[in-house]
């Protein structure tokens, strides 16, 4: 198939590869974008994987906690100002509070919220501020503590990134430092069981195949991948994170130092995984001018 000039820009934007390496990659994988990260990575060719850019989705996460249920939701807006007005912020904390009584975001929607369901709610504010907005996400967490974290708080309880953390024993000062630490480093999973295997397999993969470019025989190559999994593990499951408080200790040594067992967590992140095409400005001003 042919290769375009965009998905090449594309996958070198995500990768930091060459041009000529990432059209290479493309033309190898018939232009599907996950697999040519995959064949840089084995080639030793990809600096990083990493988003294609950063979304422009505003808004705000909001938590709220009561015995042993957290919630989280998400509210997203178009512009950071309406993320920071008060009447918008006022309807993401009583979202919140409605989100305590149910379990999934259907029946948030129809929950009740003075008279009106929060959709209708969320509608409303729409035609008032004059902005699109949604309620796109919510997450439940319980256990024995719940404790809450928001960052880059714009009022009480909701922020842009909002982390909930349930466990047994403990403190809750123990509990904030572990919340504080997800939401700086973005764990994928509790621990290895939690993990998708899918995700694992594939990683997995493409740690044997860099291993092969190196031309060793398939034993040291075994050994080697046992390594590079455990490397992977530390970096991607919460338990065996080197814990930012004190990188000497991994979160699970110190929570047991802490007397403290992390049963589970939620981690909710303004714009997390929405696409946001980029504007061209300068190719912009050329059509206006042309007009």
């Amino acid at each position: 198939m042919a290769i375009t000039a965009a998905q090449v820009k594309q996958l070198r934007d995500m990768t930091g590869a060459g041009m000529m390496d990432a059209k290479k990659a493309l033309t190898e994988t018939d232009g599907n974008m996950d697999d040519a990260v995959d064949f840089l990575r084995t080639k030793g060719l990809a600096k990083a994987a990493k988003k294609s850019g950063r979304t422009a989705a505003e808004g705000l996460v909001a938590v709220s906690v009561k015995g042993g249920k957290g919630v989280a939701v998400e509210v997203n807006s178009e512009t950071d100002f309406v993320a920071k007005n008060a009447d918008f912020q006022n309807t993401v904390a009583a979202i919140a509070t409605a989100a305590m009584g149910v379990d999934d975001l259907e029946a948030l929607n129809g929950a009740d919220m003075d008279g009106k369901t929060v959709g209708e709610t969320v509608t409303a504010m729409i035609a008032t501020i004059g902005e699109n907005m949604s309620l796109r996400r919510m997450s439940t967490l319980t256990g024995e503590t719940i404790v809450s974290y928001v960052h880059n708080a714009a009022a009480p309880g909701m922020g842009t990134i909002g982390v909930l953390v349930a466990m047994t024993g403990g403190d809750e000062g123990f509990g904030k430092q572990v919340a504080m630490h997800i939401a700086a480093v973005n764990p994928a999973a509790l621990n290895e069981a939690d993990l998708d295997p899918a995700a694992v397999a594939k990683e997995k993969k493409v740690q044997m195949d860099i291993a092969r470019e190196s031309g060793k025989p398939e034993q040291v190559i075994e050994k080697m991948i046992v390594g590079r999994m455990k490397k992977y593990m530390g970096e991607v499951t919460l338990l065996n994170q080197s814990f930012v408080v004190n990188p000497d200790l991994t979160v699970g040594a110190a929570a047991k130092e802490a007397g403290a067992e992390i049963t589970g967590f939620v981690r909710l992140e303004v714009g997390e995984g929405i696409e946001v095409e980029k504007e061209d400005f300068a190719a912009e001003v050329a059509k206006m001018n042309k007009d």
